[in-house]
């Protein structure tokens, strides 16, 4: 990774990263030319592979994960997509996501991903509010019948016949193509597939080489607190640059193998996992869906030496039946404090990049330390900008940068930065001077490193005082048996917020409110300490696609049980 400089005024709370021309690194800016180069450098390589519960495999080389994409883009060619088209990827991690998404990119169109968690009522509004012309979509997940969701939200779909498909619930929707069994309006895979077979492929080259690193590229949706989902448009350019970083972030080698079953449809997956395995000339090992034993037994069959989980996931991991004698010495990107490192087959001392903070909108790291930055260069803190990155703290109320190490909100300017919500214009999102306002609160040292402290609107009043629930958290998860926790503040008539910390317990321990609160206050100010402590069964709270709970739900059950 590159120096830090920040060439700024050292009273005020602004840091800057290095200019981005002086990153090394970095290769073609549009997705599509991401692909052909890394298929270029590691032609003959395994890019991927997907080991199906009746033991067949799928391999996929570099080379192959090219044609494929390339063959989804013919397709989509011959069925009339134009360039800027979005067209919706509704899978699981498995090879055809990928092929999608890259053919959507060599086509010319923005891939769309949604999420396979989505509700009926979470697709109806993730279609409308996309504009897809396309759905690319996996029939069944799980329990989930997408055909049938599809055809009870829109009888069309269920009804007509491929040729005759017309949506009036989604007007620009004119395309469904399933993995699976289909039926209706739905075209068969393979059958999607033939539509472009007399498309030339080098009339795919040319509409890549038509598409520039600013022209939109991708269309996530956001899975954090809000009530709905935000559409977040981001460039070729603001995805690939982070696509090529991974790989160095990370401290990932040639040849890595990673494994995740954490879906591709949310952006630090993307880049981190795609990205990076494939700009290190690695292979990614798919799960579609989390099965704790099979994760296991296929890290011990490919050799896999990247593991990416959620805390939530390690321990089941580690219940899973086959935990003890699984072989997963070939781990080799595995942070040494992790529960995953106290296996007696794993040896490491790798120090994962936690040092790091972003944004869906900036597609993912806005600052970061690389693997292997310890506390005593790191200080806790959320690393320095990248390459290209300013990041200032405001005010949140007038907007004035405060004085360096005075706590304010955090607001980002750089070259991966959204073009912005789908419906508002990017003018109404950024300031006068054309930062990002995150809402996440924060400081910057004198060392020009940035710390997060969480929400803005998740910051506790009580009594007069400020308190960060995420200081409480790391405290009450100190405490043995705790599994998880999140604090928040309920209305109060006299402190105004009532701090309640919201806990759930590991399967067997027993802790009670007062165990929490006697634990905590050896570690916290008095007025920290958390007034109620509400326990929860997993099954009760509902995460987010980064393993958090929503707070505003949160709070609204912590109101309802007190």
């Amino acid at each position: 990774m590159i120096t830090h400089d920040y060439l700024v005024d050292p009273s005020l709370s602004v840091s800057r990263g290095p200019p981005l021309e002086a990153e090394a690194g970095i290769g073609p800016l549009t997705l599509g030319g991401f692909l052909m180069e890394v298929a270029r450098r590691h032609r003959p390589a395994e890019a991927l592979v997907l080991r199906a519960a009746d033991g067949a495999c799928e391999r996929w080389s570099y080379e192959t994960l090219l044609e494929r994409a390339t063959d989804v883009a013919r397709a989509l060619v011959a069925s009339g997509i134009g360039k800027g088209e979005r067209v919706g990827v509704l899978m699981t991690n498995r090879p055809e996501f990928l092929s999608a998404v890259f053919g959507i990119a060599l086509a010319g169109g923005v891939a769309t991903v949604l999420s396979t968690f989505s509700t009926p009522d979470e697709l109806d509004f993730l279609l409308e509010a996309s504009g897809c012309s396309a759905l690319l979509y996996e029939r069944q997940v799980l329990s989930k019948d997408f055909g049938a969701i599809l055809g009870g939200l829109e009888p069309a779909c269920a009804g007509a016949a491929p040729d005759a498909f017309a949506a009036e619930r989604w007007p620009f929707l004119r395309l469904l193509a399933g993995i699976g069994e289909v039926n209706g309006a739905t075209m068969g895979w393979q059958a999607f597939l033939e539509t472009g077979r007399d498309i030339p492929r080098a009339r795919v080259v040319a509409r890549a080489g038509q598409v520039s690193p600013a022209d939109p590229g991708v269309l996530f949706f956001s899975s954090g607190s809000t009530a709905r989902p935000k559409g977040i448009l981001s460039s070729h350019r603001g995805v690939t640059l982070q696509m090529w970083r991974m790989a160095p972030q990370q401290g990932l080698g040639p040849g890595v193998r990673s494994w995740t079953a954490n879906g591709f449809f949310w952006s630090g997956n993307f880049a981190m996992i795609v990205g990076g395995t494939l700009a290190a000339g690695g292979s990614i090992v798919l799960q579609p869906t989390f099965q704790p034993a099979e994760a296991l037994s296929l890290m011990e069959a490919e050799s896999v030496s990247f593991l990416f989980a959620w805390p939530h996931q390690w321990e089941q991991l580690i219940g899973a039946p086959n935990w003890p004698e699984a072989d997963l010495s070939s781990l080799t990107y595995m942070d040494a404090r992790s529960p995953i490192a106290a296996h007696p087959t794993v040896n490491v001392d790798w120090i994962e990049p936690r040092h790091a903070y972003g944004n869906t909108e900036t597609f993912t790291l806005s600052t970061a330390y690389p693997a292997g930055t310890g506390c005593e260069t790191a200080a806790q803190s959320h690393g320095l900008p990248l390459a290209g990155n300013t990041i200032r703290i405001v005010d949140p109320l007038t907007g004035t940068v405060t004085p360096r190490g005075e706590p304010g909100e955090i607001t980002v300017k750089g070259p991966t930065l959204m073009l912005g919500y789908l419906g508002t214009a990017l003018a109404d999102t950024l300031d006068d001077e054309g930062y990002f306002r995150t809402g996440d609160g924060g400081w910057i040292d004198e060392a020009g490193r940035l710390h997060w402290q969480g929400r803005l609107n998740d910051i506790i009043k009580t009594g007069g005082a400020n308190v960060s629930p995420l200081e409480i958290d790391e405290a009450i998860l100190a405490c043995p048996g705790v599994k998880l926790a999140q604090t928040v503040g309920v209305p109060h008539e006299t402190l105004g917020e009532l701090v309640v910390a919201c806990v759930i317990l590991h399967e067997g321990a027993s802790l009670s409110e007062a165990d929490i609160q006697a634990h905590t206050r050896t570690r916290l100010a008095s007025y920290k300490v958390p007034r109620r402590v509400l326990f929860f069964a997993p099954d009760e709270l509902r995460l987010t696609g980064s393993a958090k709970i929503k707070t505003a739900e949160l709070r609204r059950l912590a109101a309802e049980r007190l």
